[in-house]
C-alpha cells in the first residue's frame, strides 16, 4: 500500500483529527522561509533573522525590524494553496477538529477554517503598546517607518517574537486537542522550534503522520511519514 493511500484510509476512517503545521504549508504559496539565510538578506541586512525577529532587537532597533518585517514577513497577495483547501474542507466534513500552526499569514482562515490556534500569533492583527488600539495590516503598511498611534505610542504586530512567551491559552486549547485526537498531522515543519514542537508529545493515539520535504528529528516516532510537498500530498482532500 503507498504512502497516500494509507493517509486517505486513515482520514476516512477518523472524525477527530488535528493538524499541526508549520512554514512548509506556506511556502506553495509563495511565502519563503525566512530561516533560510539567503544571499539577499546577507546583502539587505546586518543581523540574521532570528536576531532582527527578536524583542530586544525590536525594542533597540525598531526601524530597521520594520524594514526587515515589511520586506519579508507580509505577503498581502499569497493565496491559499491545496493544502490549505483540503485542511478547510477536511474540517467542513468534520472530520478535522483544530489547525494548530506556527505562521502568521492568516491563510488557513482565508481558505475557510474555523478553528485555528495561531502559536506565533498573525501579521493581520497590531496593537498599540500604550493604548493597546486594534489596528489592521492595512493601518501598518499606510504608514512609512516605525507605525505610530494616535497616542503616538508604536504600533506592535501581533506576532510573537523570539524571547516572547507563548499565550497561554492558546497554548492549553493545542494540548487539548492534540491530546484528544485519534488522528495528528504534522506538516510542513522540521519540528525544531520549541516550545511549539514540542506539543507532539502530548499525543496519545497510533495515527501519528508526518509529511515534510526533508526529515526531521521525529521521523522514527512517527507512524507514516511522508517525504512530499504537502500541498501535493494534500491535494485529493481539497
Amino acid at each position: 500500500m503507498s504512502e497516500t493511500t494509507q493517509l486517505k484510509e486513515w482520514i476516512d476512517a477518523s472524525d477527530n483529527i488535528v493538524f499541526f503545521g508549520g512554514a512548509g504549508v506556506s511556502t506553495e504559496s509563495h511565502i519563503p522561509d525566512f530561516r533560510s539565510v539567503d544571499g539577499l538578506y546577507n546583502q539587505q541586512y546586518d543581523y540574521p533573522p532570528e536576531t532582527i525577529l527578536s524583542h530586544s532587537f525590536f525594542m533597540r532597533n525598531t526601524e530597521e525590524f520594520f524594514r526587515f518585517y515589511r520586506n519579508k514577513m507580509i505577503f498581502k497577495d499569497a493565496k491559499p494553496n491545496p493544502a490549505h483547501l483540503a485542511l478547510a474542507n477536511l474540517e467542513k466534513q468534520g472530520k478535522l477538529k483544530a489547525v494548530i500552526t506556527q505562521n502568521i499569514d492568516g491563510l488557513h482562515q482565508k481558505a475557510g477554517s474555523k478553528e485555528v490556534l495561531e502559536l506565533h500569533g498573525s501579521v493581520l492583527r497590531n496593537y498599540c503598546m500604550g493604548c493597546h488600539r486594534f489596528y489592521s495590516l492595512d493601518d501598518i503598511l499606510r504608514q512609512d517607518g516605525v507605525p505610530h498611534c494616535e497616542c503616538d505610542s508604536i504600533i506592535k504586530p501581533d506576532v510573537v517574537l523570539y524571547e516572547e512567551g507563548l499565550d497561554s491559552y492558546v497554548l492549553e486549547r493545542a494540548v487539548s486537542f492534540i491530546s484528544n485526537a485519534d488522528m495528528l498531522i504534522i506538516g510542513g515543519t522540521s519540528l525544531a522550534v520549541y516550545p511549539a514542537a514540542g506539543l507532539i508529545d502530548y499525543y496519545r493515539g497510533n495515527k501519528l503522520v508526518l509529511i515534510n520535504k526533508d526529515t526531521t528529528a521525529r521521523d522514527k516516532q512517527a507512524d507514516l511519514v511522508i517525504h512530499e510537498p504537502i500541498g501535493e500530498v494534500l491535494s485529493i482532500f481539497a
